[in-house]
């Protein structure tokens, strides 16, 4: 603020001004010939207050909307001009994506201001990616500025197993300026409906929703009509449709569990994973197959020569916020000819080969002895080839074993796939080629998340938007498809923050 006084001349006091006016009389003494060779135009401008209006709205535009109340306390000028429409409307734009939409509010009686200063601008802490805290189950929820609004929108999956579907999306809350000068909040959940409801900040990167007319959520029916109308909404089809008794048991504990959070639920800040040149595809969002358990969100990651996938979505026995695949990307797999993939004791022949060789490793690193590492050959990263073992203490595949973007502009060589005989999968349609393969493990429990182990297993990769993982335990398939959806404010700052993230995520449901 001190140097916009200075810029539009405004000292500390009178006493300052009145010497800023004797100095420049006194200047103006001192040489008259200076007088007959100033210029007759206009004068200069020597503050930023004597520019003309039309500039400072300009000038002003292009500052972020959070300093503009600090301009308005420099002077009267700056104050008047902070109250042209077109410098809000331009913040509302350029911060927050808004652009017809806030002529309809104007027509409404709504100024660009009044929606920045009191929607916009209180609310911006809660836009981007949080996870609700269900229990085991957790959740998606994105908040964006949507039209003349802001919702908060619950991402479900697509009904199981059709996982290459579009994600579906649900509005549990909206924050709007339609019914009078200040924000209203309004809970979406149930089917008569907004009404009324509250948001609470409970602390950084974490808030509340409350519904204060719970009667909203309940139906004519009672509760066998609200459980049929959940069931169709989160599985597509009736209870007499599903035929396995163990399912039906998941489902209705599911409906009981969720059910106690329809008056208030708590949310926690999620990133997206920062991007590197070298990952072995794009990180993101992903859609996966859990058997019984239906489709589960998961968020896949890279972490130098590992790939990971957390839960998003959860069930009773690996609960959201687990680390539900561990991709060892220095451990490529070379899958054999096509009819020899079809025999399960031939695949977990190569995958346990790797996996007993990965714990030997660990005993070694244990005792403080050199570890020996398989070091791929020629070809390994996709075509027949041996291995070695040597000694080393580097990881064992360079680069370009694991690299989707450095290496190479061109994609690997589609290589044929096809599952075992034996596996379950899902999806009977899967892809029939995949670019490469690697060794991983993934997380498996019993109901309540008891007994928890890692458990060896194959990590397809498809194509830049499709991954698989062969869970030879179970001898069952998941198959993994991008969610596309555009996800605004959700780019984690940096790399130590998004990590910081997936330890939190993990301490929430261990």
């Amino acid at each position: 603020m001190a140097v916009c006084a200075r810029l539009c001349g405004v000292g500390q006091s009178r006493r300052c001004r009145r010497r800023q006016r004797n100095n420049q009389q006194d200047q103006g003494s001192d040489s008259d010939m200076d007088e007959e060779e100033e210029d007759t135009g206009p004068p200069h401008p020597q503050s930023l207050a004597e520019l003309p209006p039309e500039l400072l709205v300009e000038i002003f535009s292009l500052l972020p909307g959070t300093v503009l109340p600090n301009v308005a306390l420099v002077c009267k000028k700056f104050r008047q001009i902070l109250n042209t429409e077109t410098i809000w409307r331009r913040r509302c734009m350029e911060e927050f994506g808004m652009k017809e939409d806030l002529r309809k509010m104007e027509a409404g009686g709504v100024s660009s201001q009044d929606l920045y200063v009191k929607l916009l601008h209180p609310y911006r802490h809660i836009l981007g990616l949080w996870q609700p805290d269900i229990g085991p189950y957790g959740g998606l929820l994105n908040v964006v500025v949507d039209g003349l609004f802001i919702i908060g929108w619950m991402y479900l999956p697509p009904h199981d197993p059709r996982v290459e579907d579009p994600m579906r999306r649900r509005p549990l809350f909206r924050i709007h300026m339609w019914e009078s000068k200040k924000a209203t909040v309004e809970c979406m959940y149930g089917h008569k409906g907004p009404h009324k409801g509250d948001i609470q900040t409970v602390k950084k990167d974490e808030f509340s929703t409350k519904c204060n007319q719970t009667d909203h959520h309940r139906m004519p029916g009672g509760r066998q009509e609200e459980f049929r109308t959940w069931l169709e909404e989160e599985w597509g089809r009736t209870l007499e449709e599903i035929f396995h008794e163990h399912m039906q048991e998941l489902i209705l504990m599911k409906f009981i569990y969720t059910s106690q959070y329809d008056n208030c639920l708590t949310y926690r800040r999620i990133y997206l994973p920062p991007a590197m040149p070298s990952d072995l595809l794009q990180p993101g969002l992903f859609k996966g197959t859990y058997g019984s358990h239906g489709l589960e969100i998961v968020m896949l990651s890279f972490h130098g020569t590992s790939a990971r996938a957390t839960k998003l979505t959860g069930d009773p026995n690996v609960p959201a916020g687990q680390l539900t695949l561990d991709v060892d990307l220095s451990r490529p797999v070379v899958l054999p000819e096509l009819e020899q993939q079809r025999n399960i004791d031939e695949l977990s022949r190569l995958v346990l080969g790797v996996h007993e060789e990965v714990q030997r490793e660990v005993e070694q690193q244990a005792n403080g002895t050199p570890a020996t590492v398989r070091r791929p050959a020629e070809g390994a990263c996709g075509g027949a080839g041996g291995a070695e073992e040597v000694v080393a203490g580097d990881a064992a595949c360079s680069d370009s074993c694991h690299s989707g973007n450095s290496s190479s502009n061109n994609p690997p060589e589609a290589l044929p796939f096809v599952l075992p005989f034996g596996v379950m999968a899902r999806n009977e349609v899967y892809p029939r080629t995949c670019r490469k393969c690697f060794y991983g493990t993934g997380l498996i429990a019993g109901h309540g998340f008891t007994s928890p182990e890692r458990t060896p297993g194959l990590f397809v990769l498809f194509d830049e938007d499709r991954f698989g993982f062969i869970w030879l335990d179970l001898k069952s398939f998941s198959l993994y498809s991008r969610l596309t959806d555009h996800l605004p404010h959700a780019h984690a700052p940096n790399m130590e923050r998004f990590e910081a993230m997936l330890r939190n995520m993990q301490s929430w449901t261990s």
